[in-house]
């Protein structure tokens, strides 16, 4: 079995590695959880899932190994431990429920009738009320059948409905649903600085403050007393500067820009951002409340910041393409030179620079303006996803 769910976790494409599974083998040897299939989840999880990207992989082929939720086979039931049913019916039925179960035959009678009532319906068509009674006695909503999804039966079998109301249903025959956490999700902030870590380039510089322990012990041992070494603290010397689109198509993805900005400002100690509308001009600002009065000339950042700083530029590139294109196209002002001639200046003279557009990367194709935007990136545009922010991150290193 488990070298089954070894092999069905590489075919999912999750990268486990043999040594990964002999660590995981060498934990059970060990005993290091009891013998339950809730800490044997997490045990491996722990163990085999190396990227938060393939969780919800990893769940479905443990569901499917380990459970059942997939490929339920009826005429496997009888696999499953008696004891197991029996302690359900001890922990929720009462006294009297249980006898009622026991006249019915228990848990594989139930599920032969479920067959049954199943192929009946598919038949005849789909008109039962789900009492026993009822105009074809199959499944349906309210009653006494244990098959439903709003009827009443101390050991019921759910179909269809998101939740059950009397909750003594014994098996949701519901399809498995997941809550992806793969490559096309939106951000979480901690999800965002975990994609970022890949932009690092470590160094130690500044002021000796921290203690060289490695050095400390090999001078004491060489010089015959106790000298201590300081050395400055090791960073992250990758240097980021932030354009942010502000306003108007952008006001529904602040949530995510807020969580890019706050996952940024803990990952790198050297961080500068400004902010724009729609395309970059001859002035940005840095506090929208005063950006009619407070306006920073485009030329000055770019000359500020020297060639070492990687460049992001978040925004939806949703606009009217003059305003990337023409002079004055700027909604707001009287622009003197197009956005697009801004634009290419930073590109020219940044070599790192990406664009990570929070829209849905196939509605890109629909919006004229975006592509504009991409031929002037030279292609460098990313969606605000996991695996684009990654790609990004993989761009700026290069």
């Amino acid at each position: 079995m488990f070298m089954n769910f070894f092999a069905e976790l590489r075919q999912a494409k999750v990268p486990v590695t043999l040594r990964e599974y002999l660590m995981l083998m060498e934990a059970l040897d060990r005993e290091v959880i009891d013998k339950t299939v809730d800490d044997f989840y997490y045990l491996s999880r722990a163990a085999l899932v190396k990227d938060e990207k393939n969780l919800d992989k990893f769940d479905q082929v443990f569901g499917h190994v380990f459970k059942g939720l997939e490929k339920l086979d009826l005429g496997a039931l009888s696999d499953i431990p008696t004891e197991w049913l029996k302690a359900l019916s001890d922990k929720f039925l009462t006294d009297e429920e249980k006898k009622m179960i026991d006249e019915m035959g228990g848990f594989d009678k139930l599920m032969e009738m479920l067959a049954d009532r199943m192929k009946q319906q598919k038949e005849e068509g789909e008109d039962g009320d789900g009492n026993e009674e009822g105009k074809k006695g199959g499944r349906g909503k309210g009653g006494t059948s244990p098959f439903g999804s709003g009827g009443f039966h101390p050991e019921g079998i759910r179909i269809g409905q998101d939740k059950g109301r009397h909750g003594k249903a014994i098996k949701v025959w519901d399809k498995r649903e997941f809550k992806n956490l793969d490559d096309s999700v939106e951000l979480g902030t901690r999800n965002i600085k975990v994609a970022l870590r890949r932009l690092r380039k470590f160094a130690r510089q500044g002021q000796p403050d921290e203690l060289d322990m490695d050095g400390s012990i090999k001078g004491t041992a060489n010089k015959g007393y106790l000298d201590i070494v300081m050395q400055p603290e090791r960073r992250n010397t990758i240097k980021v500067l932030l354009f942010f689109d502000i306003g108007g198509s952008m006001d529904g993805h602040i949530k995510l820009c807020e969580e890019l900005f706050s996952a940024a400002k803990t990952e790198f100690k050297t961080m500068e951002f400004y902010y724009f509308h729609n395309c970059l001009y001859e002035s940005v600002w840095k506090d929208n409340r005063r950006r009619n009065v407070e306006k920073i000339d485009t030329w000055d950042v770019l000359h500020k910041y020297g060639r070492d700083y990687k460049i992001i530029f978040v925004g939806d590139a949703t606009m009217s393409p003059y305003e990337i294109t023409y002079p004055g196209g700027s909604v707001e002002h009287w622009n003197e030179e197009p956005g697009a001639i801004w634009v290419d200046r930073v590109t020219q003279l940044y070599d790192s620079v990406v664009w990570l557009n929070p829209t849905g990367e196939r509605h890109w194709d629909y919006t004229p303006s975006i592509g504009v935007i991409r031929q002037l990136m030279n292609d460098r545009m990313f969606p605000l996803t996991i695996e684009g922010l990654d790609k990004a991150m993989r761009e700026l290193v290069r």
